[in-house]
């Protein structure tokens, strides 16, 4: 890993001559500018004339104003550096409003070693990947109702992506997670324990929680039993950040659940994946309810998925879109036989080089990752408007 140039700056001047101590012993960085934070025009300008990789602000305990703002303004003058935040790690609040500033990491008072040189490590691999031209991906999969596959898609989703792009973990969220069989892996800790600890998470920490599957995918396990939980939108943002900051597709599964968390993960996901089979009463209660949760700024984000594709004579692609208020991005035949037996055996189908279905959920992930492709747009064999109309109105 190449050196990386760091400017320093606190309001304490011992805690300022420990961090640059600390940062010259990674030999993985060396500090251009140790400065105290006083005149921040002057602090701004010496950072135009030095060009540093990484800021690193001490959060001072007791008066953490000045930092924080000086955290807001580099993120809006100079989005090109990363902003590392050194503070007390006990104080759930303060990590949330430094990431929400512009920090890309959060780091304990003082940092150990250990943590700075990963910290240094993930910035480093980030920018080989290109990472530095944005934060990564959200996709939510929910279920347009109970049983129409949003695990299964979620799963074959994150491998897919994580075989071909790289960088993804699966987060699963659902009341049951069924994801780690999906996946033939034993997690010890999940996402429950990331929000639990959500007080005192950082990467290293995060790093803990997440279960490595033998097919490369990083794994946030689901509870295999229904867990009462007390979450707030603060821990929820806290685990996503770090998430987003260190992965380039996190994608989802929400089940069946619409809940406060979901909405919450919904706002904030680059994309909402609504999985439903071709029947009115799926494709209605998609509407009426994944639609009305999400509401209107999560609108726009919402795409039809249609699992267990078959052609009827009772729906075409217009009557779907219509009922659902939503665009078919793509249709997963349906193949029984293969699924079921690649849930049995814990190696998804996504992984198969010769199947149709896993040829499909390879092109969707493609298609959520941005690539230009999309499925032939045959039809379901139309004659539903009426149908639709008439089991829509009171």
């Amino acid at each position: 890993m190449a050196t990386l140039t760091v400017a320093i700056f606190s309001s304490d001047r011992d805690q300022l001559e420990h961090l640059q101590e600390l940062v010259n012993a990674t030999a993985a960085a060396r500090t251009v500018l140790a400065d105290m934070l006083e005149d921040q025009e002057l602090l701004l300008r010496k950072i135009a004339a030095l060009q540093p990789q990484v800021v690193l602000v001490d959060l001072a305990p007791g008066n953490p104003a000045a930092a924080l703002k000086l955290i807001e303004t580099l993120r809006a003058e100079f989005p090109a550096v990363a902003v590392f935040a050194s503070g007390e790690t006990s104080k759930r609040q303060m990590i949330v409003e430094a990431m929400r500033r512009g920090a890309c990491e959060f780091l304990d008072r003082p940092p150990a070693t250990t943590a700075l040189l990963e910290a240094f490590s993930r910035l480093g691999a980030a920018r080989r990947r290109g990472g530095e031209e944005g934060r990564g991906k959200v996709i939510t999969v929910l279920n347009a109702k109970g049983g129409c596959g949003a695990t299964t898609v979620a799963v074959n989703i994150a491998v897919a992506l994580n075989e071909a792009h790289g960088g993804a973990v699966l987060v699963d969220m659902a009341p049951i997670g069924h994801s780690a069989l999906h996946l033939n892996a034993r997690p010890v800790f999940g996402f429950v324990d990331a929000i639990q600890n959500a007080h005192r998470l950082d990467s290293a920490l995060l790093d803990g929680f997440i279960t490595k599957c033998s097919c490369g995918l990083a794994l946030l396990a689901g509870s295999p039993v229904p867990v009462p939980l007390k979450v707030t939108e603060d821990d929820l943002g806290r685990v996503f950040d770090l998430l987003i900051a260190h992965y380039k597709y996190v994608v989802v599964d929400a089940s069946s659940r619409l809940d406060m968390p979901v909405r919450v993960v919904g706002n904030l996901s680059d994309s909402v994946l609504m999985v439903a089979e071709t029947d009115i009463i799926a494709l209605l209660w998609n509407a009426a309810r994944v639609q009305s949760f999400l509401g209107e700024s999560g609108r726009e984000k919402v795409h039809l998925v249609l699992n267990r594709f078959r052609r009827t004579p009772e729906f075409s692609d217009a009557d779907a879109e219509a009922a659902t208020d939503a665009k078919i991005l793509w249709k997963i035949p349906s193949q029984y036989f293969v699924v079921g037996t690649a849930i049995d055996r814990g190696t998804p189908v996504a992984l198969s080089k010769n199947s149709e279905i896993a040829r499909s959920f390879r092109g969707l992930a493609d298609a959520v990752a941005g690539q230009q492709v999309r499925p032939p747009r045959g039809l379901l064999h139309s004659e539903a408007a009426s149908r639709i109309r008439a089991f829509s109105m009171p």
